[in-house]
């Protein structure tokens, strides 16, 4: 989801994990290719990080600019340096507030947010006008389905003086509230006030509500301009998934064959080969196969509803992604989420299962085009 941006089970057979055998083996062969200048400053910092262990706004700055860098290609080893970088911290009950509010940060994108919220609380404990903590607290809470609580830091970023993030934030949430005509108005009439540095972002969130209205055409051209202005891994997933559902697979080749190590975006070119038959299928399937069961034995359940939309669409075992779905839809209610329960609930025949998705769309009041075929 958009907010996420801005600073945004029974499962599948185990395969054996490969353990090499003596330290020749080749693991992976990296591709040579010199530094970029964003890689050569951060190395830079974090020898300075190294030196100075204890210097909570250098570790701060380090971790910050990973974040930053993982949110925009969709790279987890970042997200990993981030935390890296706040390790004199991280096991600390209350570290200091910058620190605390980053590993809030790192948490959420690990989907544990309740230890998520619990570090925003405190932070907006100490500091109630620390904006990013309100909207993080935002981003999580909708995730979670629980929209009034979520609205309560819209309410606050207008409070403290923060009226834009305030004003999207409120509208995104109506838009999830059956006000999806109002909001999209709304939008278009901020996004021609705010300062040109939120347009990314504003327009993801006209995006993202373009498509839950059915207005695909205007989806596509608002992801193709971010895409070209301001390009980022969860940009180029969900353009992805709106071409997959136009039949648009060749598109998606082109766009995602060389973006590989991101997982959900090799799921979706996997998606692709599988709607053109085309004969390097089996292999990102089996190099999918791979990943899922790693994750599996690192305990990571991030990618729950990806691995749903994997033994659904492309090992065909509805049974086994409903179960996914389900777990899945335990810990967070975003469309997507309630889109794969619905199909996996469909597919293997046990509509019943889906009950709990259709309960909470119709009292949050939900109105998005992509579920009615599940829905009737």
């Amino acid at each position: 989801m958009a907010l996420m941006l801005v600073t945004l089970v029974a499962g599948l057979a185990h395969g054996a994990p490969f353990v090499p055998q003596a330290d020749s083996e080749v693991i992976e062969t990296l591709r040579e290719r010199p530094l970029s200048d964003e890689e050569r400053a951060w190395r830079g910092l974090r020898a300075q990080a190294r030196q100075n262990p204890n210097d909570v706004a250098l570790a701060a700055r380090l971790a910050r600019q990973a974040i930053e860098v993982s949110r925009r290609d969709g790279d987890p080893r970042w997200m990993g340096q981030a935390q890296g970088a706040l390790q004199v911290w991280w096991s600390l009950p209350a570290p200091p507030v910058p620190i605390r509010l980053l590993r809030a940060s790192i948490l959420q994108n690990q989907h544990d947010f309740e230890p998520a919220l619990r570090d925003l609380e405190a932070v907006l404990r100490h500091d109630r006008a620390n904006a990013q903590a309100w909207l993080t607290r935002a981003s999580i809470l909708q995730v979670l389905g629980r929209y009034e609580e979520a609205r309560t830091s819209c309410d606050a970023l207008l409070g403290i003086g923060a009226p834009w993030h305030g004003q999207a934030c409120a509208l995104e949430l109506s838009s999830l509230q059956g006000q999806g005509e109002q909001a999209r108005l709304s939008l278009q009439a901020l996004i021609r006030q705010a300062p040109p540095h939120l347009h990314p972002w504003l327009n993801l969130i006209q995006a993202e509500l373009a498509e839950r209205l059915g207005r695909r055409a205007e989806a596509q051209a608002l992801y193709r301009h971010l895409l070209s202005t301001a390009p980022d891994a969860y940009t180029e997933g969900a353009y992805a998934d709106l071409l997959l559902d136009q039949g648009l697979a060749r598109e998606v080749i082109k766009r995602l064959e060389t973006q590989q190590r991101n997982d959900g975006l090799l799921l979706r070119l996997a998606l692709a080969y599988a709607q053109t038959q085309d004969t390097r299928l089996d292999a990102t399937v089996q190099a999918l196969r791979a990943r899922f069961n790693a994750a599996r034995e690192r305990g990571d359940s991030v990618h729950r509803r990806e691995e749903a939309r994997f033994a659904l669409h492309l090992l065909k075992r509805p049974d086994t992604a409903l179960q996914l779905a389900q777990a899945n839809w335990a810990v967070q209610k975003e469309p997507a989420d309630a889109r794969i329960l619905l199909e996996a609930a469909h597919a293997a025949g046990k509509a019943a299962a889906a009950q709990p998705v259709r309960d909470f769309i119709a009292q949050a009041c939900w109105a998005d085009q992509r579920l009615k075929p599940w829905l009737r």
